[in-house]
């Protein structure tokens, strides 16, 4: 038992002797903690740093990987404005064709199975572009200022001046498609009607060239043509169209249709 009147002298916790020491010492003491913790800001500001470039490679890969071209071989049935449309093509079959038009050749519709297409070709920049000489520019405006094509009022002019148009709206088929399609529903002639068939009992006759119905011809009508059913040009583009839509191409078509 402690003796009275006597009281033990409590004893200061580390805590406090902690305490002490800062104040006595405490510039000495602080300088060395805030060095401490600028180095662990430039630890996590280097490793933070690998993960943001890393990020960064990944997505421009990603986007590279994306934009990069691809080929394509063509199946019967194909025409350009179906690739475009179903492998995505920027610009649609016009810029697929000008990217494979060495490939393709002058005709767009004139494509055959096993062609190889570049799908999203990059995009040549100006110093790859050649420069157009002073004579090709005197060609080119020649060219532009020269007057329509002309053809001549027969089946020939009538079948090639179809083509350009359908070339224009990217309609697949060939000049021997459309011969051989026409000499079989009309012998040649565009102001043929098919009378007796099971379009004209049911108050629709076949006409023209390509024997269309008049429904047909109205759904399938090519802008700039004339909305005669009876006129040749009119007639075979909107059959051909029928024929895109519905067979791939007028060139698969070798029967009724």
């Amino acid at each position: 038992m402690a003796k009275k009147g006597k009281h033990r002298r409590p004893k200061s916790s580390s805590l406090t002797r902690s305490v002490v020491a800062a104040g006595t010492g405490g510039a000495a003491l602080v300088l060395p903690m805030m060095a401490a913790t600028g180095a662990n800001a430039a630890d996590s500001a280097k490793s933070s740093a690998p993960e943001k470039s890393s990020a960064a490679a990944t997505a421009e890969k990603s986007e590279k990987k994306k934009d990069a071209p691809a080929t394509y071989s063509v199946v019967a049935g194909d025409y350009l404005s179906k690739i475009a449309q179903d492998q995505s093509v920027d610009g649609g079959w016009k810029r697929l064709y000008q990217d494979n038009r060495k490939a393709v050749g002058d005709d767009p519709s004139l494509i055959r199975p096993g062609l190889k297409l570049t799908i999203n070709a990059p995009a040549k920049s100006k110093s790859q572009e050649k420069p157009v000489s002073d004579t090709t520019a005197s060609k080119t405006s020649a060219s532009e200022s020269a007057e329509p094509a002309t053809y001549s009022d027969d089946l020939d002019g009538w079948i090639k001046e179809s083509l350009a148009v359908m070339a224009e709206h990217g309609i697949p088929g060939s000049y021997e498609g459309i011969e051989r399609n026409i000499l079989r529903e009309s012998s040649g002639n565009p102001s043929a009607v098919n009378n007796w068939d099971s379009n004209a009992a049911a108050g629709t006759p076949s006409k023209g060239l390509l024997q269309v119905i008049p429904p047909t011809f109205e759904a399938y009508h090519v802008p700039g043509t004339s909305t005669d059913i009876f006129d040749p040009v009119a007639n075979i583009t909107a059959a051909c169209n029928y024929a895109a839509d519905n067979y791939g191409s007028i060139d698969n078509v070798d029967g009724p249709y």
